[in-house]
């Protein structure tokens, strides 16, 4: 599978957020790292179909990103998630499943299985305004995952994550990460450093780098802030 942006540009009015980005995407996890502004959201929200591009496009196998069909194979987290609080989290999956259109049987299975995959088994019967915030994003990141989708997109997701929940995050990512496409933004370097294969830089809208990431070769942290100053070829 191969998750395909080419020459994609998005422009509001006079600024340009996404500025002629070409790359493909195949199974594995793509880092994308950035600073504050730099096109990131954007950016996954064209690749989820839920902005269209000024020009270019997106493509999936063929698939435009804007059809039912890609919306079937697709998991998205937002960075701004929305929830109801007086719904208990098992609850709320169920609603998500039926909105995604699960058979009920399959839904309460998916909903038990991911409660305890991202270990809110505890909590799973309590309203989710007595969850603190990294227990949403728990919740989030199950939401996602309810389709088995076969693109995983993440904006962000592990904001308000303590360190102990960030490791298992990031196991949770790389297991996902190897037959299907996981695409995670995150301003925490750390968290990309042991599990992403690729990395793609974006500075004001563009590409600044792209490629694979050896994890032994050099400090993430450091290619990180050269790339950004333009120390390192694009």
């Amino acid at each position: 599978m191969e998750l395909i942006a080419d020459r994609i540009s998005k422009q509001y009015k006079n600024k340009i957020a996404v500025d002629r980005m070409s790359f493909t995407l195949t199974s594995g996890v793509t880092g994308l790292l950035g600073a504050n502004g730099a096109g990131k959201t954007t950016l996954m929200r064209l690749l989820c179909g839920i902005l269209l591009p000024t020009s270019g496009s997106v493509t999936c196998d063929g698939m435009g990103v804007e059809t039912e069909e890609y919306r079937d194979i697709l998991g998205y987290l937002p960075q701004e998630f929305g929830y109801y609080p007086e719904f208990s989290g098992r609850d709320f999956l169920l609603y998500m499943s039926a909105v995604k259109g699960l058979p009920k049987t399959e839904a309460a299975h998916k909903t038990d299985e991911l409660i305890g995959m991202v270990g809110l088994k505890e909590t799973a019967r309590k309203k989710i305004r007595t969850y603190s915030g990294g227990m949403k994003q728990r919740l989030g990141i199950a939401q996602a995952l309810l389709n088995d989708p076969r693109i995983l997109i993440m904006d962000e997701p592990t904001a308000g994550l303590d360190p102990q929940e960030r490791i298992r995050f990031r196991e949770l990512i790389a297991g996902l990460g190897r037959d299907r496409i996981v695409l995670l933004s995150t301003h925490i370097v750390s968290d990309l450093e042991q599990i992403a294969d690729r990395l793609m830089i974006m500075k004001e809208g563009r590409l600044i780098w792209h490629g694979k990431w050896d994890a032994g070769k050099e400090d993430l942290e450091k290619f990180y802030i050269s790339a950004i100053k333009g120390e390192q070829p694009c």
